[in-house]
């Protein structure tokens, strides 16, 4: 799977709307790029050329139908080169949507080229290493061999890692791209692309798809931002302890609700969209706005019981496990069903509750019942994606081992470390899954069953049709993809 593809492509057609709108305003209504778009917003199929230049920000050329036409006997000439290669790339991409230039053709195009500034899945690891191995140094040569306190441990950690990413070399040239670029998203969380009240005059603006997906990471992230509410909160009493009080547990775990507020206020805004776009399919918005505010109620719960006796505190805890157990479940049905697009026909399980083959127009297929249960795509193979499902559905339940701390674990320390490594891994795995469905979806809405239209924004996907194959190229991987945002995957 592409990944620089998937998660760009909203992106990509928001430039194109945008460049198009430009263009009949500033031409009398001629589209741009040979692509139209209609009330609804359903966009045409996305010019190769134009995702290479939207996504590595080199700006929306505006091409005329003679410039997208190209032809293996034209005669390059050495000022028109760049030209040809965008022009080759199109076709190529055109055969195939989901593949995007190899490392030859489009390294005018794709950004952070080469062995030094490219982003890759064993540069994050050894960077997440490394940094552990910092905190753990710095506490000891701060706290055991300075006697130095617990906060300046902290901020000389922080300083440590801020001189490491800013020294100029070429070394960490990809953290500081990567660092920007989580910044760069980080602040499109805040920007109102449409209020869920007053629509602004451009019309309404979708939540894309790479914004929804560093949302969902940073709910992953709550007890950081906790930490770091919890850090700010002792650093305005340095050098003085924190007095026992409300506040010192109520503003870290405001900060600790944070993503779930974030991710709440998208689904707002897309249930506006809908609204606005007369989408039957809306409500399913506020469904999932519902689930992102179940998050809130066990931290509410946890924080109110720090504030009370031991005695009031134990009451509570029927009620805290009781919010936890349908945050879980809630959360595990709307990964499966909605996030991945499994278990979306209950009754095809029943009907191959046998594991007969399931028949085609050409014969009989390899479908198992396993594919009848989850769906028919399934890009990583059965074994995988049912081990995904029920590692999945074991960690949304890791709360539990809170209950057996003091038989697990040395200390509390210790289980809060363990705790985060489940969830980070949790999350990776839930990703493979998360960005398949969402190339299944942008595939099928793109081609159609069959070659006709589908409607956008109702994200149901036939699962009988089996005319639209779903294959990645074996030349892209999860670690050699050039993409401004493989930092977030």
């Amino acid at each position: 799977i592409d990944y620089h593809y998937v998660l760009n492509l909203d992106l990509v057609k928001e430039k194109e709307r945008e460049a198009a709108k430009a263009g009949n305003n500033g031409a009398g209504g001629n589209s741009t790029n040979g692509t139209s778009t209609n009330g609804e917003g359903n966009d045409q199929p996305v010019t190769a050329s134009m995702e290479m230049t939207a996504v590595s920000g080199r700006g929306s050329p505006i091409n005329t139908p003679e410039e997208d036409k190209w032809s293996d006997e034209a005669t390059v000439a050495s000022d028109q080169s760049d030209l040809t290669k965008r022009r080759h790339r199109k076709t190529r991409s055109e055969d195939n949507p989901t593949c995007l230039p190899s490392t030859e053709e489009g390294k005018h195009a794709v950004p952070y080229e080469g062995a030094v500034g490219e982003i890759t899945a064993t540069k994050l690891l050894y960077l997440s290493a490394s940094l552990l191995l910092l905190l753990h140094t710095t506490t000891i040569v701060w706290i055991d061999v300075l006697n130095g306190t617990t906060m300046g441990a902290i901020f000389a950690f922080y300083s440590a890692v801020t001189v490491a990413i800013v020294i100029p070399c070429q070394q960490n040239l990809w953290i500081r791209k990567s660092c920007v670029t989580v910044l760069q998203r980080a602040a499109e969380l805040l920007n109102p692309r449409c209020s869920c009240v007053i629509v602004s005059p451009d019309g309404p603006r979708p939540v894309p798809f790479i914004d929804v997906f560093f949302a969902d990471a940073m709910c992953s992230l709550s007890k950081v931002f906790f930490d770091w509410g919890m850090l700010w909160h002792l650093a305005s009493h340095y050098p003085d302890p924190v007095p026992p009080s409300t506040h010192a547990i109520i503003i870290p775990s405001l900060c600790a609700s944070l993503p779930y507020v974030i991710r709440a206020r998208q689904c707002l805004v897309m249930h506006t969209v809908g609204r606005l776009k007369s989408d039957p399919k809306r409500y399913l918005h506020l469904v999932n706005a519902v689930k992102y505010s179940t998050s809130l109620f066990p931290l509410c719960v946890s924080a109110y019981q720090k504030t009370v006796s031991e005695e009031t505190a134990a009451s509570l805890e029927y009620l805290l496990v009781t919010l936890l157990t349908i945050n879980s479940l809630y959360s595990l049905a709307w990964d499966i069903v909605m996030d991945w697009g499994m278990m979306q026909n209950p009754t095809a399980v029943l009907e191959h509750a046998g594991c007969v083959p399931l028949p085609t127009s050409s014969g009989v297929s390899g479908k198992s019942c396993a594919h009848a249960a989850l769906r028919h795509r399934l890009r990583f193979g059965v074994l995988s994606s049912v081990t995904i499902l029920v590692l999945d559905a074991i960690l949304r339940f890791s709360w539990l081992l809170r209950y057996r701390e003091s038989v697990l674990f040395p200390n509390a320390d210790a289980y809060v470390l363990c705790t985060q490594f489940l969830e980070a891994f949790r999350r990776a795995i839930w990703n493979l899954l998360r960005v398949e469905w969402e190339n299944i979806k942008q595939m099928k809405a793109k081609n159609g069953p069959k070659g006709s239209p589908v409607k956008k924004g109702s994200g149901v996907i036939d699962e009988e049709e089996e005319g639209l194959p779903f294959i990645a190229p074996k030349s892209n991987s999860i670690s050699g993809t050039r993409s401004n945002t493989m930092s977030l995957a």
